[in-house]
C-alpha cells in the first residue's frame, strides 16, 4: 500500500460517509448505497488508478440517478 492510495481512500470514504449520512436521513437509497459502497471499497482495491476511477464513478452515480 502507497501513500496516494491511503490518501486517495480516506478522501473517498469520507465523501462515501457523507453520503450514507445524507441517504439515511433523506431515506434515499442510490446515496446511502454509493457511500457504503465508497466506504468498503478501498480496503479491496490495491492499484491507485483504479481506486481512483472507481471512486469517481461511485461519486458520481448519485448526481445522475434520483431515486
Amino acid at each position: 500500500m502507497t501513500t496516494a492510495t491511503l490518501l486517495w481512500g480516506v478522501l473517498f470514504s469520507g465523501f462515501g460517509m457523507g453520503f450514507a449520512l445524507y441517504g439515511r436521513r433523506q431515506k434515499a437509497n442510490v446515496p446511502l448505497a454509493c457511500g457504503i459502497g465508497l466506504m468498503v471499497y478501498p480496503y479491496f482495491v490495491p492499484d491507485t488508478t483504479l481506486l481512483v476511477i472507481i471512486g469517481v464513478v461511485l461519486t458520481a452515480i448519485p448526481f445522475f440517478i434520483r431515486r
